[in-house]
Parts: C-alpha cells; structure tokens; sequence
C-alpha cells in the first residue's frame, strides 16, 4: 500500500502527552488501535470527523497535526 499525501504529527503529539499509547487515542476518540496505526504511518486517511477528534485530544487545530503535501 503507498503512503498518502496527508502526513502527520501524531507520533510526536503522543510521545509529549506523557507518551499516550495508541490504544488510548483509539480509545478517546471512539476508532480501533489498527485505524490509529494506520493513520500514523500516513496510510489511511481520517475522516474529517476523525481529525478533528485527534487534533481536539491534543488541543491542536488539524492543520498544527495534520499536513496535506500536493505532488
């Protein structure tokens, strides 16, 4: 599967709270472990619901976690 063009700061945002596992994101916002993995490594897009809920748990807005690169 290739990666997809909207990159992320997930990994880092949960390392800076108290390094948070991504069973306790999955749990927070309501999606399973696997999504949030597959998220991370830029190979599943969020929903835009989604987004605002991971952005919302770290008190970011989604453009400070999420990044969209053009080609």
């Amino acid at each position: 599967m290739n990666k997809l063009p909207i990159k992320n700061k997930i990994r880092e945002l949960r390392f800076f709270a108290d390094e948070m596992t991504q069973h306790e994101l999955a749990e927070l916002i309501g999606i399973s472990r696997q999504t949030i993995i597959a998220i991370e490594k830029c190979k599943h897009s969020p929903t835009l619901e989604v987004a605002f809920k991971i952005a919302t748990v770290f008190g970011q807005t989604i453009e400070e976690v999420f990044e969209y690169e053009m080609s």
